[in-house]
C-alpha cells in the first residue's frame, strides 16, 4: 500500500496545477445517512489524526443533505470529504477543477464496488422487489448513488415510471433514515447499501446496513433482502485541488494506511469491516458521470 500512495502522492505532485496557499484550518465534510452525532463519533480518531499529522485545527461538518458536502467542496469551505460516486459527479460536472480523487474503499473480498440492496419487513410477506408493486416505497436522497441514482436507473428500466408502480415513492432524507422508515413500517420497502460480503444478520462487512446494526438501530432478521443492484463503483476521498500539495499528501498517506496503523478508526471511516483504503482515478467514476448527465436532461 505505502508503494501505491507513494507512487500516487508523485504523480500528483507532478501534475497540479492549482495556486495553493498555506492553511490555518482544516475542514472535513460527511455526507449524510446517519444523524449528525453518530457521523461525529464515527470520525473522531480520525479528525483527530489529521489534526496531528497537519498541525492546524480539523473540524468536522455534518450537513443534513448531501448537497451540503458538495457545495461546501465546490465553494472551497471544506477540504476534503468521502463522497458517493454520484456526489463525486456533480462536483465534476459542476467543476472538473474542484477536487482531486485520491483513494476508495477495498472490500473484505478485494472488490472496490458495493451494491443498493432492495428491502422489507420479514413479516410483511414481500420477498422480491416484484411483490412490492404496488406498496410504498423510499430512496435515500436525490444526490446518492445507490440511494438513488442507480437503484431508480435499474428499476425504471424493468417496471417503467416508478410512481406508477410503487403506490409512493418518497425520499427519506438519508440510508439511515431509510431503514428506520421501513424498519417502523412508516413505508413498506425501500433501498440502501452494503457491500454484500459475508452475512446479511450481521449487516454484511460493511455499509449502512451495519451501521444501523452496530448502532442497535435494527435486527436483521427482522428484515428482508428483496433486490440487488449491478456492482456500484466504491466512492472516492476527494481533497480540494486548491490545497498545498503537502497538506494532500499527507491526508492521503494517512488515511492510506489507517487500516494498518489504527483498524478500530479504519472501521468507523469506512462503515464497517473492509481491506484497505486504496488509491483510485477519475476514470472510475465515468459510467457514473454518464448517468448523471442522462438524469439531468
Amino acid at each position: 500500500m505505502k508503494l501505491l500512495v507513494a507512487a500516487l502522492v508523485a504523480s500528483t505532485a507532478l501534475a497540479g496545477t492549482a495556486v495553493a496557499q498555506d492553511i490555518k484550518q482544516f475542514n472535513i465534510g460527511i455526507l449524510g445517512g446517519e444523524n449528525a452525532q453518530d457521523r461525529m463519533t464515527s470520525n473522531e480518531c480520525y479528525r483527530a489524526a489529521i489534526e496531528t499529522a497537519l498541525g492546524v485545527p480539523v473540524k468536522v461538518f455534518t450537513p443534513s443533505d448531501y448537497d451540503g458536502v458538495i457545495q461546501g467542496l465546490l465553494g472551497g469551505t471544506l477540504d476534503m470529504a468521502w463522497l458517493g460516486a454520484s456526489a463525486y459527479a456533480k462536483i465534476y460536472l459542476t467543476d472538473p477543477n474542484a477536487v482531486e480523487v485520491k483513494l476508495t474503499k477495498e472490500n473484505l473480498n478485494g472488490s472496490t464496488g458495493y451494491y443498493s440492496i432492495g428491502f422489507a419487513r420479514k413479516d410483511s410477506g414481500i420477498t422480491s422487489i416484484e411483490e412490492a408493486k404496488g406498496k410504498s416505497f423510499a430512496f435515500a436522497e436525490p444526490n446518492s448513488t445507490s440511494g438513488y441514482l442507480v437503484p431508480a436507473a435499474e428499476l425504471q428500466a424493468k417496471f417503467g415510471p416508478l410512481d406508477k408502480f410503487f403506490s409512493e415513492v418518497k425520499f427519506s432524507g438519508g440510508h439511515e433514515q431509510t431503514i428506520v422508515a421501513v424498519n417502523n413500517g412508516d413505508v413498506v420497502a425501500g433501498v440502501s447499501w452494503a457491500d454484500g460480503v459475508g452475512a446479511w444478520e450481521d449487516g454484511y462487512s460493511s455499509g449502512a446496513f451495519r451501521k444501523a446494526a452496530d448502532a442497535g438501530l435494527i435486527n436483521m432478521n427482522d428484515i428482508v433482502e428483496i433486490w440487488r443492484s449491478t456492482l456500484i463503483p466504491e466512492g472516492p476521498m476527494v481533497l480540494r485541488a486548491a490545497l498545498p500539495q503537502d497538506v494532500k499528501d499527507k491526508v492521503t498517506t494517512l488515511t492510506a494506511d489507517l487500516w494498518e496503523t489504527d483498524p478500530k478508526c479504519a472501521y468507523g471511516v469506512a462503515a464497517g469491516d473492509a481491506k484497505d483504503f486504496v488509491p483510485v482515478t477519475h476514470d472510475a467514476y465515468l459510467g457514473i458521470i454518464e448517468a448523471r448527465k442522462l438524469q439531468n436532461q
